[in-house]
């Protein structure tokens, strides 16, 4: 169950022999798991989950529930810092309804975020609230929390961060603050996350921050990647392959200018890896309150994948520009796109291969194949290091 503490507490207790058992979810045999998180729901003005309500309602009651997937709420879902409970709960009945259906079936899991911490002082409420939840799939363990809780600020002082949201900045129309419109705060908590993954080799699964990461990649990564495997490809292309690559190529180039202006950030300073390869050990769903559509994750127990719901002529124009395969929900107007998807066990291994330190495991500071001194070592790592200007 949840309980307050501080980040470093946090993390070590994820990797603890003492882990809540009732917090692990083991799929290495078979099972379905979406992860969602962020869905800020509110009442009446200014509902942040307003644009994508009904979206998210049919995608989890006609897919996710009829295919049976476990449903795992990571954080953030009841906007408690600005609505009550019993308000949110009026809004959002069939919401309830369908979270009470998955909760009877035991497929529900429900992390807490800085925005909805207040439920643990609801009294009976009907879903188990967790710290984070372990998942096992048999080839390598995945951590699931909000991701919040690597900050200090919101670990010891959330209730007075609540308290002066709720009866401060609310009544003169202030929006709450958020990590989410911050890069360097969303910087910091990537950072942590992606450091205990690394340390301990294993994946984790945040929100809080509402920007989606797939194998530690932004969207602002994960174009320039893209953009440089597809110009690998052109020159070996022909015909209608060849002009699909360039149409994509320009479709790329121009969702990252538009992510340039937005962002108005120099994103290669707040880069998560600094000058190392990119190991693939963190990922975040995002969030449901986009103006055009919901992000979120899928996981199977050999597969993990990045999917993008939307409404029909209302999507981002990359999802079909960039030669996506779009799947509609029958009898709506809903879709849903897969984004990135690859095997567990070529993440496991790439998080094998490049998670560890070129100079790990040489106590001694000599490198293989220059073993006569240590001085040897000490020239090969002055050679590496980069020269001043």
């Amino acid at each position: 169950m949840y309980y307050s503490m501080t980040p470093a507490t946090f993390f070590a207790e994820m990797v603890s022999p003492r882990f809540n058992p009732a917090a692990v979810l083991d799929i290495s045999q078979s099972g379905k798991v979406l992860v969602i998180s962020d869905l800020h729901m509110g009442a009446g003005y200014r509902d942040d989950l307003a644009h994508n309500g009904t979206l998210l309602l049919d995608m989890l009651e006609g897919y996710y529930w009829q295919e049976g997937w476990t449903l795992v709420l990571n954080g953030d879902i009841e906007e408690l810092l600005r609505y009550s409970l019993d308000t949110i709960k009026k809004q959002w009945v069939r919401l309830y309804q369908v979270f009470d259906r998955f909760q009877a079936a035991g497929r529900l899991y429900k992390t807490l975020g800085n925005h909805d911490e207040g439920l643990l002082f609801e009294l009976n409420y009907p879903y188990p609230l967790y710290n984070a939840i372990r998942i096992e799939t048999g080839i390598i363990p995945l951590y699931v929390y909000h991701g919040h809780q690597s900050s200090k600020v919101y670990t010891c002082y959330n209730n007075l961060i609540n308290a002066g949201i709720r009866y401060l900045l609310k009544p003169i129309g202030i929006r709450n603050i958020s990590s989410a419109r911050n890069p360097n705060r969303r910087f910091h908590v990537e950072k942590h996350a992606y450091r205990f993954s690394l340390d301990n080799h294993c994946i984790s699964i945040i929100g809080h921050t509402h920007r989606v990461l797939f194998e530690s990649l932004g969207r602002f990564e994960y174009i320039k990647f893209e953009i440089e495997r597809l110009c690998r490809d052109y020159p070996a292309s022909r015909g209608a392959d060849r002009e699909r690559i360039a149409s994509e190529v320009w479709a790329l180039r121009f969702e990252l200018s538009k992510l340039k202006r937005s962002e108005r950030r120099n994103v290669p300073r707040q880069s998560l890896y600094g000058d190392e390869l990119p190991v693939p050990c963190l990922f975040n769903s995002g969030s449901a309150i986009s103006r055009k559509g919901v992000n979120a994750i899928e996981l199977t127990n050999e597969t993990i994948a990045l999917v993008y719901w939307f409404i029909e002529g209302r999507g981002k124009k990359f999802v079909s520009r960039g030669g996506y395969t779009i799947e509609k929900l029958k009898g709506t107007a809903y879709c849903r796109s897969v984004l990135n998807q690859d095997r567990l066990d070529y993440v496991q291994a790439k998080i094998e291969l490049l998670g560890k330190s070129v100079f790990s495991g040489y106590s001694s500071g000599v490198l293989p194949g220059r073993e006569e001194s240590a001085e040897s070592a000490s020239e090969i790592l002055e050679e590496l290091e980069p020269e001043d200007d």
